[in-house]
């Protein structure tokens, strides 16, 4: 997919806000245990021995948690200063600068994709290139971790950690996100929401996905 402006916010964003992000959010995940046994859900349902990739990984947060699960993950990001913190806090997993709209990875070439808390800045319209992209790199059999804030109303940020940014937070609902998954042919396999947490930090409930793809070509077409 051809650069498109949401592309560049979203990238720029992540950018000048890299360094705070690090020192706010790398231990968010600690105390989260509904969070952390969607992770630990997601890696146990990889077929084994296949590779798992972390797409809009940021920092590396949710990439080490699946590592430490036992995944065989890498990560991909938009944001170049994002990805150098990845390296520089886990310097023993691959990190790669790249686009979750056009993953340069073979056909069938990944057991696992996750998209935690990243497709948040994907438009509605461009859903379903990404999710068949998930669709294209997948195994048979592969899984794909979906984490998304649930809303009506997309949350637009125009400043963070004392910079200026132009980034655009999706709300949906999950049997939302559940149906573009399965026109993709990614049926989902289990569903989650959770109440907000953090005293405040979160404002709206957190909505966990978990879709696979079909062992075989004739599964996809099962009603």
């Amino acid at each position: 997919m051809a650069e498109t402006p949401f592309l560049d916010r979203t990238r720029d964003g992540y950018d000048r806000t890299a360094a705070g992000y690090v020192a706010a959010f790398q231990r968010h995940l600690d105390g989260k245990p509904v969070d952390l046994a969607m992770l630990k859900a997601f890696t146990d349902m990889v077929p084994s021995n296949q590779r798992v990739i972390d797409v809009g990984c940021g920092t590396g947060v949710a990439t080490a948690i699946l590592r430490d699960n036992g995944a065989q993950v890498s990560g991909i990001d938009l944001s170049p200063n994002m990805i150098a913190h990845a390296r520089r806090l886990h310097p023993d997993i691959e990190f790669t600068v790249g686009s979750m709209t056009d993953l340069e990875l073979p056909d069938a070439s990944v057991g696992g994709v996750c998209a935690w808390y990243s497709v948040i800045h994907i438009p509605d319209e461009h859903l379903p290139t990404v999710f068949a992209e998930f669709h294209r790199v997948l195994t048979p059999g592969g899984v794909a971790l979906l984490a998304f804030q649930v809303g009506d109303r997309p949350r637009h940020l125009t400043e963070a950690f004392g910079e200026p940014v132009d980034l655009l937070f999706h709300r949906r609902h999950p049997d939302t996100v559940a149906r573009l998954l399965g026109e993709a042919g990614l049926p989902v396999h289990a569903r989650l929401v959770r109440a907000p947490e953090g005293d405040g930090v979160e404002s709206t409930p957190q909505g966990y996905l978990i879709a696979r793809k079909p062992a075989s070509a004739g599964e996809e077409h099962t009603p």
